[in-house]
């Protein structure tokens, strides 16, 4: 079958980020001109998705960000400011989204399940709403290359240094053909040592819908929460799940630190605003240099 639909889970607290994030959902924090969640539907788009359902909590930022916006459109056409009439129209349409309030918090599990009959008996896209990737072909493109070889669930996975296993959901693999492996095991972030894997879930998934039945019984784990890492191991009993090294930069922005690295990265891409940075950052280590010690 083929890969139509995906969810987005965006109804998170975003703690690591707070304040920012009190009144405003991280996947909307923008990197440098663009929200978070605006890259993520990009990918979708350009990996084939035709309809995307965004698990939201409170508020309706992410829902306004994605709608026509007829009276600034007519403010800037009026202006001329042509390009960035432009910036605020070419993701309008990218494709069919829907959304779906998340009731009550309970974890990346809960939130995959309350999109259970938009999905209906379809194998199906996840895309953790803080996290994207600069990648040709896109990541979720590459899954969907894999799902459409073996016909069986997808995790996106990459290699991360041995001292930042415990951050992440580690798989214990075994190699099978290319950037592909059979899953064993999944850990949710196991202590440093306890494991040889290195191979870190990234936030990109193709389920079959099998995951939705095992997810309606699915106790609550690590924080009390339904955790789809628990679900994931259960529906390694059913059927085979495989794992896809994705090709590409992968961006974590749930955390400062990760924030700040994808903005960077990205500005690496923007041309004068690169080099005006770059100015900015000589004159910053000038003066730290010029700066006695407290020691001295």
């Amino acid at each position: 079958m083929k890969i139509r639909k995906a969810i987005i889970p965006a109804a998170g607290y975003g703690t690591r980020l707070l304040p920012a994030t009190k009144a405003m959902p991280k996947e909307m924090l923008p990197i440098i001109d663009k929200p978070t969640i605006q890259f993520i539907i990009e990918e979708a788009a350009a990996s084939g998705i035709e309809e995307i359902l965004i698990v939201t909590g409170k508020g309706k930022v992410i829902e306004d960000h994605f709608d026509s916006a007829h009276e600034l459109e007519y403010f800037l056409e009026q202006k001329g400011k042509f390009e960035e009439l432009r910036k605020v129209r070419e993701f309008i349409g990218l494709a069919d989204i829907h959304y779906i309030r998340q009731s009550e918090r309970k974890g990346l599990g809960h939130a995959i399940h309350v999109g259970r009959k938009f999905i209906g008996g379809e194998p199906f896209a996840v895309l953790l709403g803080d996290n994207f990737f600069e990648a040709e072909p896109p990541a979720l493109r590459q899954l969907i290359a894999g799902f459409d070889r073996f016909q069986t669930s997808i995790l996106g996975v990459q290699t991360v240094a041995e001292d930042k296993v415990s951050r992440y959901g580690i798989v214990d693999a075994k190699p099978l053909i290319e950037d592909f492996a059979y899953v064993d095991q999944l850990i949710e972030k196991p202590p440093i040592g306890t494991i040889a894997s290195r191979l870190a879930m990234v936030g990109r998934y193709i389920l079959t819908p099998s995951i939705f039945d095992i997810l309606e019984n699915q106790p609550p784990g690590v924080g009390g929460e339904i955790q789809l890492t628990d679900a994931l191991n259960r529906l390694l009993t059913r059927e085979a799940v495989y794992t896809c090294e994705i090709n590409g930069r992968w961006h974590d922005v749930g955390d400062p630190l990760g924030y700040l690295k994808a903005i960077l990265a990205i500005t690496g891409h923007c041309g004068n605003l690169k080099n005006d940075l770059q100015e900015e950052v000589n004159m910053l280590l000038q003066v730290d240099k010029d700066i006695p010690s407290s020691e001295q």
